[in-house]
């Protein structure tokens, strides 16, 4: 093997794929990452058996041909070396040889035939997803998940198909987290509980492409064209912003671009959390986000050495928010706030709250309640595809 690229490419592409390498391996081989070239472009790809990244970048190919490398070695190289082009080619079948105009290093690596195989997915169902949209779903419904392993359907998302949309859902039984992406899946029936952590590496892939597509329109607008020019341009872009799903049985695969996540589905049955969806409303409140976040974070310290209880007592004039009597002392907040509906009170969780509000980029949220016994909804105005519910905690004497 032997080849020449660019060394952002491939300092840019092991980055990417070494995300899938987890801490602790239950192969060595698991540490490695796999890289093959052939054709015009150069695959690398990594795998922990549970997700696995693969992606590819142009290189000029010499000889073809595959061999595995320590992740950390490889890295190391391409992280600390200033030189614009490197070439890497092997020696005596496993050893590649990394060479640029100042640096020439050598890592022993194993045969490629070693690596566990990827296996690609299926095709059982397949639809495509827009990447704004997905992005923002995500970014609002993943950190609702479940961190344990005591549940495993709680710690992915769940997916499901209705009308012209994929809705994404997770939750942890005290928070849950609905996103609605609106989409055409052609008919198809979709059901299925995706890995927390597959979904938060493509969230990282994703913001990154957006904030470069971000530079790349500023750069664009600068320059003089017709309007006929950047409608074309604009065309061409929405159809490339495209998140591609595969799915099995068992896997689905995210494509977008030339970079493919891989990963098990999560086997069980998600619960039927539309019954503990509010059936009625009566109080709404309208906080400033900003505002109810300060307050929330200066009460949080007293909160937390009583299971992080906050009290907000609602009325026309004002709202009241308090933490119980603890022995480091008590803190309150008055809001002025927006309010529909009747006096009320409910008791909520001042780390969730300090969550979900740290996830908001708007500046307005309206809460939702029926009572102290039922849960509070949190919908952002203007926005139809999102909700929010946090349990309620019990009263406590303040």
């Amino acid at each position: 093997m032997k080849f020449s690229c660019s060394t952002s490419d491939l300092l840019q592409s092991l980055q990417l794929v070494s995300r899938a390498i987890g801490s602790q391996q239950a192969l060595p081989i698991l540490g490695n990452i796999l890289i093959e070239a052939q054709g015009r472009r150069c695959t690398v790809s990594a795998t922990d058996l549970e997700l696995s990244i693969i992606t590819s970048f142009e290189a000029k190919i010499e000889n073809e041909g595959s061999v595995t490398i320590p992740a950390k070695a490889i890295l190391n190289f391409a992280q600390y070396n200033n030189d614009p082009e490197v070439l890497l080619e092997t020696s005596e079948g496993t050893i590649l040889k990394c060479t640029s105009q100042h640096a020439k290093t050598s890592i022993a690596g194993e045969a490629a035939s070693e690596y566990p195989t990827i296996t690609a997915v299926e095709k059982q169902t397949a639809f495509t997803l827009p990447l704004t949209p997905l992005l923002h779903g995500l970014h609002l419904v993943t950190f609702a998940s479940t961190r344990t392993s005591l549940r495993p359907v709680l710690s992915g998302v769940y997916l499901r198909s209705e009308k012209n949309s994929i809705i994404l859902v997770a939750t942890d039984s005290y928070r849950l987290s609905e996103y609605t992406v609106p989409t055409s899946v052609g008919g198809a029936e979709i059901s299925c509980i995706i890995p927390t952590k597959i979904l938060e590496e493509l969230k990282v892939m994703l913001s990154g492409t957006q904030r470069g597509s971000s530079t790349r329109d500023k750069e664009e607008s600068k320059s003089k064209k017709t309007k006929k020019d950047d409608d074309q341009g604009a065309s061409t872009r929405d159809q490339e912003e495209q998140v591609q799903v595969t799915l099995s049985k068992q896997q689905i695969e995210l494509q977008y671009g030339h970079t493919r996540l891989l990963s098990r589905l999560i086997d069980g049955k998600f619960p039927n959390y539309e019954q503990i969806l509010p059936k009625e409303t009566a109080t709404t409140i309208h906080f400033s986000v900003a505002e109810l976040t300060t307050a929330v974070k200066r009460m949080h310290y007293f909160a937390k050495e009583m299971n992080n209880n906050l009290t907000f007592h609602v009325s026309k004039s004002q709202t009241r928010v308090a933490t119980p009597q603890t022995p480091v002392g008590k803190d309150e907040a008055f809001l002025g706030t927006e309010v529909t509906g009747k006096d009320n009170k409910i008791a909520l969780s001042s780390s969730y709250l300090l969550d979900f509000l740290g996830h908001l980029d708007g500046d307005a949220i309206e809460m939702q309640m029926t009572d102290s016994t039922h849960p509070a909804l949190f919908l952002i105005p203007g926005n139809k595809n999102y909700l929010h519910l946090v349990m309620p905690l019990r009263m406590q004497e303040e």
